[in-house]
């Protein structure tokens, strides 16, 4: 069964990976894909490695004289509340939404439509049965999977100290002055610490599990001078034994094929161009340290939208997303 999709907000990086997952997929059709800055171009104009892949336009405004199955909204954060409330997206019709604009609980709903937090590896069954997703954020993504074990059992019972450096990609296409090649190249910063955006999806997922958790979640992000890809580290104090908390990690994650516990210390090539996320526990003293990694434009963004259409659309979790690591 082939199922058809359309995309608004076409022209960023997280569209674009969607495109190179999509347009590859036999199961898949591509309907439309909307670009106000790009209507009545081809793909390659925003997207110069799709050339050859698609005979696609950008279009100015969605289609919805022809049936599609879901909806991908890939606009800047702020748009796809605008776009929700301009537009009447069909009553049929799935959506899977990039923004930050639905993931918080007392935002998630509009009309008659209910946003549901699109993290598999903790609304799997849930994703199956919903018909608008809001996907995580890259952050979120990689932090909430580093702490989703401890928290279940009600292990984090102090702060949860959390760096995470993020690749250029994690700013978006529009160019800025911290995005900008000859300041990113060779160059490291803080940026937003403590107060990043994406701490309230996270402190919601972890009082969704642990509503009686004690300490704070002390999160400081960086920029890193490389595209893409996610390297966090978290800590706490923790009493558990190295082999308990090891068999935690792996029983938690044991039947979700995207997120994998390993042994031996991370590196980052190790998963860009991957829809996956690896964990290393560690425990020195009476604290744990838990690093967790991801490719931002993937598993933080559309890799994770692919899979939570597949999981919507009652397809294998995995399907095209079998995706090899760009090692060297």
């Amino acid at each position: 069964m082939i199922s058809s999709v359309g995309i608004v907000g076409g022209a960023g990086y997280g569209a674009g990976e969607l495109l190179r997952l999509l347009l590859l997929r036999s199961d898949i059709t591509v309907a439309f894909v909307v670009s106000r800055s790009h209507a009545g171009r081809p793909l390659a104009a925003a997207h110069p490695d799709l050339e050859g892949y698609s005979s696609l336009l950008f279009s100015e405004a969605p289609d919805f004289d022809q049936p599609i199955d879901v909806l991908f909204l890939c606009s800047g954060h702020g748009e796809s509340q605008l776009f929700m409330e301009r537009e009447s997206v069909p009553a049929d019709v799935r959506i899977v939404d990039l923004s930050t604009d639905f993931r918080h609980r007392e935002n998630s709903h509009i009309d008659s439509r209910s946003f549901l937090y699109g993290l598999p590896e903790f609304n799997r069954d849930k994703i199956r049965q919903a018909d608008s997703i809001a996907n995580p954020g890259c952050f979120a993504t990689a932090i909430t999977l580093g702490f989703l074990p401890l928290a279940s059992q009600g292990l984090i019972t102090d702060d949860l100290h959390v760096t995470a450096i993020t690749g250029a990609t994690g700013a978006g296409a529009s160019l800025s002055a911290t995005s900008h090649f000859p300041w990113r190249d060779g160059n490291v910063s803080v940026y937003k610490p403590f107060v990043h955006q994406h701490l309230r999806e996270i402190e919601e997922s972890r009082r969704a599990v642990d509503p009686e958790g004690d300490g704070a979640i002390r999160f400081v992000p960086v920029r890193g001078n490389f595209a893409r890809g996610i390297h966090a580290t978290l800590y706490t104090r923790c009493e558990e034994s190295p082999e308990t908390l090891g068999e935690l990690y792996r029983d938690f994650y044991e039947d979700h094929p995207f997120t994998l516990v390993v042994n031996e210390p991370l590196d980052l090539k190790r998963v860009v161009n991957t829809n996956r996320c690896y964990l290393h526990v560690l425990r020195h003293d009476d604290l744990v340290m838990v690093t967790s990694i991801i490719d931002n434009l993937l598993k933080g963004a559309a890799g994770q939208a692919c899979q939570n259409m597949n999981l919507m659309l009652d397809l294998p979790e995995s399907t095209g997303l079998q995706l090899k690591a760009t090692r060297f």
